[in-house]
């Protein structure tokens, strides 16, 4: 079976704050199309700085990328307005379950297609598939965002950002703060989504468990550097990936994820 097409490749990127603080020195990996792939490494690693380097997000927070290249289907965008990612389908999704608090979930979800002019049948028709994949959100469409919970608000989150209809889906931590069975739950339907509709998803997490349990390959960072990389079934089978790269105990390689609140 030929490897997919390279959707989305990243080749030496160096990271700079505030034309000081070194955040990434050298990461390179490459995202085919149709791929889950993880990015993994504990707090520190450089996996947000990652994320927002490839949709153009460091200039919010006094960063630039002084080296290395970003390619999308063969473009390079490490100079592309993040608006125009997002219409070229690369859209992604924060860390902290981002919503607005005062409008309603439903409300919500349709501000993720007002920035491709959707027509009122196709915001209809992509509410809906957004409802089969999480159903919880049909049932809370009228209620206030902010008095949902957090599983329910990443859930918003990530359903805001398929109504944009990417072609490349970028999560940062999707599990924080969320319990284990809400957790599988995302996961899931990032899974069947990019089963039924071939979605590129690339998401960085520290809960390497949930991540290589769903995820196709996996690139292991650790101080900035992209140290590792395999797929997700060799990974899963060295217990040194925890100890070494993640900052976890050996002995705690192959046990459950502590129970967090929803």
């Amino acid at each position: 079976m030929s490897p997919p097409e390279t959707q989305l490749s990243l080749e030496g990127i160096a990271v700079v704050y505030n034309r000081a603080i070194h955040a990434l020195h050298d990461v390179g990996f490459s995202v085919g199309a149709g791929e889950i792939v993880a990015l993994l490494g504990a707090n520190g690693a450089g996996k947000s700085t990652t994320l927002k380097a490839v949709s153009n997000l460091l200039p919010a927070e006094r960063g630039q990328i002084t080296r290395g290249s970003i390619l999308f289907e063969g473009e390079d965008i490490a100079r592309q307005r993040t608006s125009g990612l997002v219409r070229r389908g690369l859209v992604q999704v924060l860390e902290g379950r981002h919503c607005f608090r005062a409008l309603t979930v439903e409300e919500n979800l349709v501000t993720g297609a007002l920035g491709r002019d959707a027509s009122h049948r196709e915001i209809r028709d992509d509410l809906e598939r957004v409802y089969a994949h999480f159903p919880r959100l049909k049932e809370k469409r009228r209620t206030t965002a902010g008095l949902t919970s957090g599983g329910e608000q990443q859930m918003t989150a990530i359903g805001r950002a398929l109504m944009s209809r990417p072609r490349l889906l970028v999560l940062d931590e999707p599990s924080m703060g969320l319990a284990p069975l809400v957790v599988q739950d995302i996961f899931t339907a990032l899974k069947t989504l990019n089963a039924e509709a071939g979605l590129t998803i690339l998401v960085a997490e520290q809960n390497s468990t949930v991540a290589l349990r769903h995820a196709d390959r996996a690139i292991v960072l650790e101080n900035g550097h992209s140290v590792l990389e395999g797929t997700a079934a060799e990974l899963r089978a060295r217990e040194d990936i925890k100890a070494f790269y993640l900052g976890e105990s050996a002995s705690l390689a192959g046990a459950g994820e502590p129970a967090r609140t929803a």
